[in-house]
């Protein structure tokens, strides 16, 4: 067998957009588009307040483990501030990257890497400051054997599926991935509730009656 790498057009984000996207947490968009959600099972590596925010465009590569060519091949390709989402269907047998892999997309500068499987070197992985990683597993034992996969392909990861070049954005709560529609359907809803949000925290600080503050009077 060999990997299969595909080479979809994706087209640019308007980065205004993109930067008013930066704002805004996971806990909104995953109230405003469920369908956006990725499994909570896929945690960040650092706890709370430690964890670098995720956010950039994907780049996946769906492994058969544990075989891991398609991460190889994938990162061939990826670019500074994209996010390497590999699909090893949730198995935690063997870690498909580490250190290694991991050292050499920072230095890239890559965003960060969502596993839908087994990572390790978790100790090395955290000191890299502002490599951000979400795995479901985490296993010593590393890949054996690199000719099967598939790279840019659209995959399923945690319940949601993922296209090349989808937005994915990540925080300490979890993981949300959007494709381009959402950004430009979505945004303004987000702002809103995003105000709407500050709005209670300043009332609830002015001490105003909470039953007023959320309509049950």
């Amino acid at each position: 067998m060999s990997v299969t790498i595909n080479t979809p057009q994706t087209d640019p984000i308007d980065p205004e957009l993109l930067a008013r996207w930066r704002r805004i947490p996971v806990p909104v968009i995953v109230d405003l588009a469920s369908e956006c959600q990725i499994d909570i099972a896929l945690r960040p590596l650092l706890p709370p307040g430690r964890q670098p925010s995720l956010f950039g465009r994907v780049v996946t590569a769906r492994c058969s483990p544990p075989d891991f060519g398609s991460v190889l091949h994938a990162i061939a390709t990826i670019r500074e501030g994209d996010v390497l989402v590999i699909d090893a269907g949730g198995e935690p047998g063997w870690a498909m990257i580490g250190d290694v892999l991991g050292g050499h997309l920072h230095r890239l500068g890559v965003a960060g890497i969502v596993c839908d499987g087994a990572v390790r070197d978790t100790g090395a992985l955290a000191g890299m400051a502002g490599l951000s990683v979400y795995s479901r597993h985490i296993n010593p034992r590393g890949p054996v054997g690199a000719s099967q996969g598939e790279v840019n392909a659209a995959v399923r990861i945690g319940g949601c599926t993922i296209a090349p070049g989808d937005l994915i954005i990540g925080d300490d709560d979890g993981l949300a991935a959007l494709r381009p529609a959402h950004l430009t359907d979505l945004i303004e809803p987000a702002e809103t509730k995003l105000s709407l949000e500050a709005r209670w925290i300043s009332r609830l600080a002015a001490d105003e009656p909470i039953t007023r503050i959320f309509g049950l009077e």
